[in-house]
């Protein structure tokens, strides 16, 4: 503590975007990846993104270098308004006293992190509109064709209204939960352990990596699947009424996607994801932390 909520707001959202700018490629990555064989058997549909870094390259051929970062103003956005309130509404939490009960920290982070999704999820829903569009050749996924993120927010709002903003939130709100509220419980246990096998220095950066590294391989199996699926519910097309196309909502697309493309198909782009979880939650903290010191 020592530093009051409206700081902790401002921090955490300065933290969050500096992150969110050295992540963005591979969010790019799994967003791709993610989407790539929608609702297809496994083996039955060409791959133009395979793995973390040939889908890199890929992205650079087909979009220039400035490909990797597609969506930036948006995950920027995104990052301010979610990690603003999250870790606003965790200040809060701590004042109030909540986070000394046992299993407190767990709850206030999740809590938190629903909060912030839900804050967040229209600037979410045009990062993933904006990073699924790409050439015709290498386009997995429904083609949004948005010219520019202030044209995608107009184009939502006058096609579908308010409500339009807020699709796909179902998926959001899990997604951020349970990456929360694993990352909160793991995080710390994996520092101390790090710093017990006397690897590192305790308090050392060395030690905060090396326990976002070991954190992350939790976080990002939890979280996979959910990602998966927010990644499908915010890119699908939408009837003139609102209603996906292909999913009628979260459970919804859980069964299908386990159906179509077996249960692995929940964990497309999970090295995507594990790469940016490490160094995202890591420099995040590392920021924060700075932030909160100066």
């Amino acid at each position: 503590g020592g530093v009051p909520p409206a700081a902790d707001l401002l921090l955490g959202a300065t933290a969050g975007c500096l992150a969110c700018f050295i992540t963005n490629p591979l969010e790019v990555v799994k967003t791709r990846l993610q989407l790539q064989g929608e609702l297809q058997a496994p083996g039955t549909y060409p791959r133009p993104y395979r793995g973390v870094l040939r889908a890199a390259v890929a992205v650079c051929r087909a979009d220039g270098l400035l490909g990797l970062q597609k969506g930036l103003a948006a995950g920027l956005l995104y990052q301010g308004l979610m990690n603003g309130v999250r870790f606003y509404c965790y200040s809060l939490a701590e004042d109030a006293g909540w986070t000394g009960y046992p299993g407190g920290t767990v709850a206030a982070g999740a809590v938190a992190g629903a909060v912030g999704a839900v804050v967040g999820s229209p600037a979410y829903l045009v990062k993933t509109h904006l990073q699924a569009q790409t050439l015709s050749a290498m386009a997995v996924g429904h083609q949004h064709n948005h010219e520019s993120i202030s044209g995608a927010f107009k184009s939502i709002y006058q096609q579908h209204g308010v409500v339009g903003l807020w699709r796909g939130v179902t998926g959001a709100v899990p997604r951020v939960t349970v990456g929360s509220a694993v990352q909160l419980a793991t995080f710390a246990a994996a520092k101390d352990w790090v710093c017990e096998r006397q690897w590192f220095r305790k308090g050392s950066w060395a030690a905060v990596l090396a326990a976002g590294m070991v954190s992350s391989v939790a976080v990002a199996v939890a979280m996979t699947p959910f990602d998966v699926i927010s990644t499908r519910l915010y890119n699908q097309p939408v009837d003139a009424d609102g209603t996906g196309k292909l999913y009628r909502g979260f459970l919804d697309c859980i069964l299908q996607i386990s159906n179509k493309e077996g249960l692995l198909g929940l964990y497309k782009g999970i090295g995507a994801v594990y790469f940016r979880l490490g160094p995202h939650t890591v420099l995040s903290l590392f920021f924060w932390d700075k932030l909160r010191n100066m």
